[in-house]
């Protein structure tokens, strides 16, 4: 049993990306930023730092200004906290002037006891599934990359 605990860890992923390509999508392309707002503070920064640790990996600081439209959920709020720490100059504005514009959207879903969070730009994606406790998250699942053309 625990060998296929891997493979349902994968199958969750691929559900995220496929539920969230789903969902409606906004001006810039991408879906509307949408996390479920039982999500406990804490868990929500562990997952945001991990996620835009890896984010950092593909789209540096200094590239550009990250444009986050958050929807007040605790994830949202963390998220921007975070770019923010790692260095990225985030704006809510889509009128904001001077910079490059980087569109970033997220999905944040539960299933099967598990959080599923997806990071997406115009050009990439990136999903990983979570473990939760009141006290915090860990990644459950290796990360997972989609390049777009």
């Amino acid at each position: 049993m625990q060998r296929n605990k891997p493979l349902r860890v994968l199958r969750l992923a691929f559900l995220a990306v496929a539920l969230a390509g789903c969902q409606a999508m906004n001006a810039d392309g991408l879906v509307a930023s949408s996390a479920p707002p039982e999500i406990s503070g804490p868990a929500a920064s562990a997952i945001a730092g991990d996620m835009v640790s890896r984010l950092a990996e593909h789209v540096g600081p200094g590239t550009g200004t990250i444009l986050l439209k958050p929807d007040g959920s605790p994830f949202g709020g963390a998220l921007e906290d975070s770019l923010k720490t790692w260095g990225y100059a985030v704006v809510s504005d889509q009128d904001a002037k001077g910079e490059k514009l980087i569109a970033l959207a997220y999905v944040i879903d539960s299933h099967d006891g598990q959080v599923l969070a997806r990071l997406s730009t115009s050009s990439i994606d990136l999903g990983r599934a979570y473990t939760t406790t009141a006290t915090g998250a860990a990644p459950a699942s290796p990360l997972s990359v989609m390049r777009r053309g």
